[in-house]
């Protein structure tokens, strides 16, 4: 489905939800009550602004009465065969935070990522797949990076560690680019990147990747993935947890005028080792 076509289905998803919850005599303070989310949530939910987890949606069948209509749709709409089902509505609140806290242990986060680095990355976890599923998995990556060309970004922290900087993927070509991105966006202040060397040793998230999501009307997320899943997390004692193991994190890395230097070495050496190849 297009991006357009699928933002209209969205957009009838908000209608007929503004529309049966009219027939049941309640305000969208009432509604969220009962579905255990805000009012302003249920507001977004009919602007098609924000897109209801299909928890919430299975919970709107059920106070409204609706047969599962909402379920169904919320299904086939998140149901983005570019991205894993545990993935699809991280995309959709990246959209939508004002600010955002990123921990990756050993891959760029996609957010980051180069084209030629996508690819790579992409045909390493996918080598049976045909060159139009490649391609479709890199756009839809570099489409979501997008957000941070936009005026209204949200605030983008990233913490790196060491083995980041120093996996060749792509080889020395791809990473010496890649590397240069993101050294780029560090000169330009588009984002926040910091580095935790080697040297910083065991740390407060080892080998799982983080991401802490914050909102203008909404409490925040948190975001951990492994190789094969991954979880959204909004119970407010974990995500305070995971708040803490961020704040850790940053603590273990390097400055970020250390953390630029470090980038741009990595960058010179794989020029160098590209050169030579």
């Amino acid at each position: 489905m297009a991006n357009g076509s699928r933002q209209a289905a969205w957009e009838f998803f908000g209608a007929e939800l503004k529309r049966r919850r009219e027939d049941a005599a309640l305000t969208q303070v009432e509604l969220g009550a009962r579905v255990f989310v805000s009012g302003g949530y249920v507001g977004q939910f009919e602007q098609a602004i924000r897109k209801p987890q299909l928890d919430v949606a299975q919970r709107i069948d059920e106070v409204l009465q609706t047969d599962g209509i909402f379920e169904r749709l919320c299904r086939k709409l998140i149901d983005d065969p570019r991205y894993a089902d545990y993935f699809a509505h991280v995309v959709e609140l990246e959209r939508l935070a004002t600010r955002i806290c990123e921990f990756a242990p050993t891959v760029v986060p996609g957010l980051l990522q180069t084209q030629e680095y996508a690819r790579a990355v992409t045909i390493a976890a996918n080598p049976f797949k045909t060159d139009e599923y490649v391609d479709e998995i890199v756009t839809a990556r570099l489409e979501r990076s997008r957000i941070l060309d936009d005026a209204a970004r949200p605030e983008y922290w990233v913490t790196l560690h060491e083995n980041v900087l120093r996996i060749p993927v792509g080889g020395p070509g791809a990473m010496a680019e890649q590397l240069e991105r993101i050294a780029g966006l560090m000169r330009q202040r588009t984002v926040v990147v910091t580095v935790i060397p080697y040297a910083a040793g065991a740390h407060a998230a080892m080998g799982a990747m983080l991401q802490l999501m914050e909102f203008d009307d909404a409490p925040p997320i948190a975001y951990t993935e492994t190789s094969f899943s991954g979880t959204l997390v909004d119970d407010p004692a974990v995500v305070k947890r995971a708040h803490r193991a961020y704040d850790l994190l940053r603590v273990a890395a390097l400055s970020s005028e250390a953390s630029l230097a470090l980038v741009e070495s990595a960058v010179e050496d794989f020029r160098r080792c590209a050169s030579t190849t």
